[in-house]
């Protein structure tokens, strides 16, 4: 999904964060890509609910569909909106962990028109514990948001890496500076009858079992 040359905002000065998160939104509204910081890695992020723009989103990276993308939210009350049930073990790690740097697979709404890619009719969703990103969904809404490298390529811990990974297929460059990485966020599959740990990111199998004893290792 190339286009015109991409814009890139320094968001450490206050009106190119300003313009820069009006630049995203009005790009994602157009169904292109915007790279954001978040509290683990750089994401490349599109419109959750524009097909075209997700697809174009594995695209850039390289990326199949039977790796589809996670969706971040600004909030917990965006979440009701996208999961047909809320666990109460969902409830008690959201409690403890967001926003942060937790993942949840949990069952979406069936009446949802988007297309991540092979789900299953789950979504792996999160809140990121960054100012900047969580701006951007406030504005934006719901946003499918991997991370931005293109596949087998380390993740990006800053603007100049996404960039010169992506190039002029991403619309618009959030610079929010050095990220926290190199870790990606922990996953914990929610959607049978065991919480599972799919991937061991920056929360560790012991820290989210204060929360979650049952949790297993996937």
């Amino acid at each position: 999904m190339s286009g015109p040359a991409a814009r890139r905002f320094d968001c450490a000065d206050a009106a190119e964060r300003s313009a820069g998160i009006e630049a995203a939104v009005a790009a994602l509204g157009e169904g292109r890509l915007v790279v954001l910081p978040t509290d683990t890695v750089y994401g490349i992020g599109a419109d959750a609910f524009d097909p075209r723009a997700v697809a174009g989103l594995l695209a850039a990276k390289g990326r199949g569909r039977h790796k589809p993308s996670p969706v971040l939210v600004g909030s917990k009350e965006a979440l009701d909106d996208l999961v047909a049930e809320l666990p109460k073990t969902a409830e008690d790690l959201i409690g403890a962990f967001w926003p942060g740097g937790l993942t949840l697979v949990l069952r979406h709404r069936p009446s949802l028109a988007w297309d991540l890619g092979e789900t299953g009719g789950t979504v792996a969703v999160r809140m990121p514990d960054h100012a900047l990103a969580l701006d951007l969904l406030a504005s934006a809404g719901p946003m499918a948001v991997s991370s931005a490298n293109l596949t087998d390529r380390p993740s990006p811990e800053d603007c100049d890496a996404a960039l010169g990974m992506l190039g002029d297929s991403v619309a618009v460059y959030l610079d929010g500076g050095r990220t926290a990485g190199p870790l990606s966020s922990s996953i914990v599959d929610l959607t049978g009858d065991v919480p599972v740990l799919v991937r061991e990111g920056v929360l560790s199998a012991e820290v989210l079992r204060t929360v979650v004893p049952a949790l297993v290792a996937g």
